[in-house]
């Protein structure tokens, strides 16, 4: 897969060396580069700091983080092409030009964990300076995070993480708590629905991003006491597999009260055939996860329920930091956990999905700032 690549030090320096009207000509990404963050901090906080302002402080500033190697971390991903990871790779771009690092997006188009292997093995044999993987498999990648730490390559989970109890040596996750997200949305299930059959759709059973999920609902739903049916229905890896398993499933059973789905795809597919029946006129509640643009035109349009948003531009973002700062402090600093959150998106909280277009949630490649409007709701 092609590499993020930036304008290189050089032209950074000779930008600043045209004086001060160099460098308030100075773009966003000439700005954010060269030195790294701290440069860009230092000149940026320094802009309105005294009479000099920009031009008279920012030449004399000392930055915190002295001109580094152009470090190189590279993404293993089990669903390459999957539009959910689109949002996920601007985070990685944004992060990587703010911190003067190259980047490398790899892996597997259809969940193999053997190929995502064989990708993490390959950046070790290249010297990467750090991976970033998502550990969809218990046990498979124990041996190659292993091998890459003994090689002095910190490594970094991220979207699905190594069950309670591992022993996998990665050194932190960033990603959703996936079984808390399930649970939280296993008892919205239960306050929806009184009793019944309730369907849980999910891609691939067993596999760590989305399974912690299942259990979760399953569990929040057991634990309500509420006389529900829960069945659990494996839809596939891809689109178009998925909505055809939940439209059969729909057909045998017309009496269910409730469809979820723990996966993008299965959400979507969810909310097409809670369209095209219109359910919801019969009492059939419906949910699930993520923000495929389909999913998110459903809800507004009141076929589904609710789905619950990751923040993956985050999941990607956070993860470059994180190995930035570890790499800078010589592994002093960090690694820690981070927990990209939960947030409901429902009928009454979708439009600014629908009516903004940003790379925060995958829908252009324009770099911008959204202006707040409003309160702020948690």
């Amino acid at each position: 897969m092609a590499e993020q690549t930036t304008k290189p030090q050089t032209e950074y320096d000779a930008e600043r060396n045209e004086g001060g009207q160099g460098i308030v000509r100075a773009t966003r990404r000439g700005l954010l580069q060269g030195a790294g963050l701290g440069a860009a901090l230092s000149l940026l906080g320094a802009a309105g700091a005294g009479h000099g302002g920009l031009i008279g402080s920012a030449l004399a500033a000392e930055p915190p983080f002295p001109a580094h190697k152009r470090w190189k971390i590279v993404f293993v991903n089990h669903v390459t092409t999957n539009p959910f990871f689109v949002p996920t790779q601007y985070g990685i771009q944004d992060a990587a030009e703010l911190l003067g690092m190259d980047y490398q997006w790899t892996g597997s188009a259809t969940s193999d964990a053997g190929e995502m292997v064989r990708a993490v093995n390959s950046a070790i044999a290249a010297k990467a300076d750090a991976i970033a993987v998502p550990i969809v498999d218990p046990t498979a990648f124990d041996k190659p995070v292993q091998a890459a730490l003994d090689a002095g390559i910190p490594v970094f989970a991220y979207n699905a993480d190594a069950p309670r109890g591992s022993t996998n040596p990665r050194l932190a996750y960033i990603g959703q708590d996936l079984y808390l997200s399930g649970y939280q949305m296993g008892e919205r299930i239960a306050n929806l629905v009184d009793s019944g059959l309730v369907a849980l759709f999910i891609a691939t059973p067993g596999q760590l991003n989305i399974q912690p999920r299942l259990d979760g609902a399953s569990d929040a739903i057991r634990k309500s006491g509420k006389k529900i049916d829960v069945q659990t229905v494996a839809t596939g890896a891809t689109v178009n597999e998925e909505l055809s398993k939940i439209k059969a499933f729909y057909l045998g059973h017309q009496n269910l009260k409730g469809m979820f789905a723990v996966d993008a795809g299965s959400t979507q597919g969810v909310a097409e055939v809670m369209r095209e029946s219109n359910l919801p006129a019969k009492g059939v509640h419906g949910g699930g996860f993520d923000l495929l643009p389909r999913t998110i035109q459903l809800i507004h349009d009141g076929y589904l329920d609710f789905t619950i948003d990751q923040q993956p531009y985050v999941q990607g973002f956070y993860a470059v930091v994180e190995a930035f700062v570890f790499l800078a402090s010589g592994g002093l600093v960090g690694p820690g956990n981070i927990n990209t959150g939960l947030k409901f998106v429902t009928k009454s909280s979708v439009d600014p999905y629908l009516n903004t277009s940003t790379r925060y949630e995958g829908k252009t490649t324009k770099a911008q700032i959204v202006p707040m409007s409003g309160a702020i709701k948690s």
